[in-house]
């Protein structure tokens, strides 16, 4: 490895330590947390007879989430009600989207609360509707403290004395 794209021993070796610095400082940051996407009703995805509070039960819906609905085409509707009663009188008279085409709809949980579904075509008074409540996204969980090796135990000078080694070793 005498150069690296006309670098030069030392350059080669100053641009090796200085990607293992980069790549090392990556690997410290905190992993990102990632939406999910949650298909209602699973398997059974938007359909009568599919008991949708206990499905709720079973998810946790954070903020940025996403709610998947398949429903039969020409069949089923999903109507997002504003409010609990609206939601327990089957009532959708007053939407705040209402989606009847295709065979899906998705939509991202954008803020903390509850939501109400229903399906307007006359299945919401036999179950077909479903209540959420949206969470904050909870804090990352803090990083695991270092397990000290034989070069922190021994303290700073013998780390740094080890990384000057092993870049003194590269030039």
């Amino acid at each position: 490895m005498a150069s690296l794209c006309g670098l030069g021993r030392r350059g080669a070796a100053a641009a090796a330590a200085a990607a293992l610095v980069f790549l090392l400082a990556l690997a410290s940051l905190p992993a990102s947390a990632s939406a999910a996407l949650h298909v209602v009703g699973d398997r059974q995805k938007w359909a009568p007879s599919v008991n949708y509070t206990e499905w709720a039960a079973r998810n946790r819906f954070y903020v940025s989430d996403w709610l998947v609905f398949y429903f039969e085409k020409g069949m089923y509707d999903v109507v997002q009600v504003r409010n609990e009663t609206a939601y327990n009188h089957c009532q959708a008279d007053d939407p705040v989207l209402n989606w009847s085409r295709g065979r899906s709809f998705a939509m991202q949980l954008n803020h903390t609360g509850p939501y109400y579904f229903i399906c307007s075509r006359g299945y919401c008074y036999g179950g077909m509707k479903l209540a959420i409540q949206v969470e904050a996204l909870p804090p990352p969980a803090p990083a695991p403290a270092p397990r000290p090796s034989a070069a922190t135990a021994a303290g700073p000078r013998a780390l740094w004395a080890a990384a000057a080694a092993a870049l003194a070793a590269l030039l």
